[in-house]
């Protein structure tokens, strides 16, 4: 009997490690997102998860450790605290294959929606400007905010400019989308907006690293679930495995508070 070949790894990360100053944030993580799987990242502010997600795509560089990205290692040079990527032009072509969404929108305020959600095809990818436009107009439609493609940052809801900022990553065809806290900054209300989006893409089969205070959006859609504690894996599997047959006292104790 043949056994079945794993789906490929989209995002690979070997004993990551990351410090500011005297601040060990991670402490030798290792995490692998296979294609079409959704990982969760939950944990305790300052456990690392954002720090974790921001050096994927190099906002933040790690000391040591490994990133692959579609089996692409990012090659880095010199010592902490001097350490950077060695090629720009890999970074630039990488980022160009992450959708990246932010708990705080990150929208231009000087370009209308559909602007905003053009950027980066044309500026980074260099596509036909016809067939981005109706790609981004399509990305909208998928959101829920096509009507809203002329209007400008300021005239949308919280909700509204988070569902442009997922259109907008969604238009470059990243290979994984990343997601930082994206419902947090808003209303009870709001967030119901993104989180339905969110579980469209899950549904959709898009591989996705999610970090999260949802403890319910992360237990509906998550194939896998990191808990992490003071920049260390203190515990992964499956959603039933981490909600419902938690083993560690301290993951027990984090998402009893979660509930209040």
């Amino acid at each position: 009997m043949q056994l079945e070949t794993p789906p490929q790894a989209v995002v690979e990360i070997i004993d990551l490690n990351k410090s500011y100053g005297e601040l060990h944030v991670l402490k030798g993580v290792s995490i692998t997102a296979r294609q079409g799987e959704v990982v969760a990242l939950i944990g305790s502010s300052g456990s690392g998860k954002s720090t974790l997600l921001r050096c994927i795509n190099m906002l933040e560089v790690p000391e040591s450790g490994t990133i692959r990205v579609a089996g692409e290692e990012i090659r880095l040079a010199g010592r902490p605290p001097q350490r950077h990527p060695a090629d720009e032009a890999q970074i630039r072509r990488i980022r160009s294959e992450l959708g990246m969404v932010f708990q705080s929108f990150n929208l231009w305020s000087h370009m209308t929606v559909l602007g905003n959600v053009m950027e980066a095809p044309l500026r980074v990818q260099r596509r036909d400007r016809a067939e981005v436009q109706r790609e981004a107009l399509a990305m909208l439609a998928k959101v829920g905010i096509r009507d809203k493609a002329d209007a400008y940052p300021s005239q949308l809801s919280g909700g509204q400019q988070q569902r442009a900022a997922i259109a907008r990553a969604l238009c470059i065809n990243p290979k994984v989308m990343l997601f930082d806290e994206p419902t947090s900054a808003l209303d009870p209300e709001l967030q119901v907006e993104v989180t339905r989006v969110i579980k469209l893409l899950a549904d959709e089969g898009r591989t996705m690293i999610l970090v999260t205070h949802d403890m319910g959006l992360a237990r509906s859609i998550a194939h896998r679930v990191i808990f992490l504690h003071q920049g260390k894996i203190e515990e992964e599997g499956t959603a039933g495995q981490i909600f419902d047959a938690t083993r560690s006292p301290r993951l027990r104790q984090f998402l009893a508070a979660a509930d209040h």
